[in-house]
């Protein structure tokens, strides 16, 4: 049996994925790392409430086989330069040190399609750095999975989002597949069943790869 660390059970697919995990008879504890208890109990379930400043004397709990990050933000919801690299590259980075030197052996990582560490754009040059770096851990093995247009419906309302989920779902069907919106409960889903099949160094997931593990 395993024990699985999730980072980001409060988000849009990390919530679906910590659903996925508990019920994944190959682990026997998951452990999540939220800034606030969100009132979901199970036999499996281990609650630690920290973030980003607190997570280093979190570290004699964050003890798993594999390691889970659905971490991110929005520019809207994080409009500060500083916060917003802290929340999408140095927490996901930290949180991945620290589960390397307990003893975790591999990572799955959400980022996005494009990621690219010497783009001129913010948003995808800090998912490639945040790739970059985490491949750099050396795990034995790093899943990558690079979604574009996360669909779903969502608890949070976000016009400006809704619409331009309403668009994507209406053009996906046309879209290159590597640019095709995925749901999140999808998203997750393949994460999980990831773990079932760990046998390259480094594995990253588009859409297709994705699709393949549903």
């Amino acid at each position: 049996m395993k024990k699985a660390l999730l980072f980001g059970a409060s988000g849009f697919v990390g919530s679906h994925l910590l659903q996925e995990l508990l019920n994944n008879t190959d682990y026997d504890q998951v452990t999540i790392v939220v800034r606030k208890d969100l009132a979901i109990t199970h036999p499996k379930l281990t609650t630690l409430i920290g973030d980003y400043h607190s997570l280093p004397e979190l570290k004699a709990d964050l003890v798993a086989d594999d390691l889970f990050i659905a971490l991110g933000t929005t520019k809207r919801k994080t409009p500060d330069k500083a916060e917003y690299y802290r929340v999408d590259h140095d927490y996901p980075v930290l949180a991945a040190t620290i589960a390397k030197e307990n003893g975790a052996t591999a990572i799955f990582i959400i980022t996005a399609v494009g990621a690219n560490a010497d783009s001129g754009i913010t948003y995808v040059k800090t998912k490639g750095q945040v790739e970059k770096a985490i491949i750099a851990l050396d795990f034995q093995h790093t899943h990558i999975f690079r979604p574009s247009m996360i669909l779903g419906k969502r608890s949070e309302k976000r016009l400006m989002e809704k619409s331009l989920i309403k668009l994507w779902n209406f053009i996906n069907p046309v879209l290159p597949a590597k640019y095709k919106g995925m749901d999140g409960k999808d998203i997750a889903k393949a994460m999980n069943n990831a773990a079932n099949n760990q046998v390259e160094k480094v594995k990253i997931y588009h859409w297709k790869e994705m699709n393949q593990l549903l």
